[in-house]
């Protein structure tokens, strides 16, 4: 089954990183700086549609602001409906921009990460925005795995 919606971001809210240099028990790409600076960030959205609900969001990309190049990679919790049925999953997506196009696109419903009427979901699906700046979703998805 495919379920669409749009969504908006209701906050997105940058965390720290540490520093270039930093102690390597700081975390990840603390004692390595590339030409790209890496972000952390968590993100609220609101979904409509097909898909209806709420998501938290981890959100993490190594990219340049000024040329609109980079990469993210997201892991999102939702909870909401799918065609009306309730639940709360999990699903993860990456993309890659080259400042002019998306490329590389994943996106995968983590498996067993559903509840309630969406328990046993699996599946894929994707993220568009369109020129006038909506945002799209959609999940290719199955239930009862």
């Amino acid at each position: 089954m495919r379920a669409s919606g749009t969504f908006t971001v209701a906050d997105f809210t940058p965390a720290p990183t540490p520093a270039a240099g930093a102690d390597p028990a700081a975390g990840p790409g603390a004692e390595i700086e590339t030409a790209v600076p890496v972000g952390l960030a968590t993100m609220r959205k609101e979904f409509e549609g097909e898909v209806v609900g709420r998501s938290a969001t981890l959100f993490t990309a190594a990219f340049d602001q000024a040329k609109g190049v980079g990469t993210y990679v997201a892991m999102e919790s939702f909870e909401g409906t799918l065609h009306g049925r309730s639940g709360a999953f999990n699903f993860a997506h990456s993309a890659t921009t080259t400042g002019e196009d998306r490329q590389s696109e994943f996106f995968v419903v983590v498996p067993g990460s559903g509840t309630d009427e969406l328990a046993g979901i699996t599946g894929s699906g994707g993220i568009a925005v369109d020129p006038d700046g909506t945002h799209r979703v959609w999940f290719d998805y199955e239930l009862g795995r």
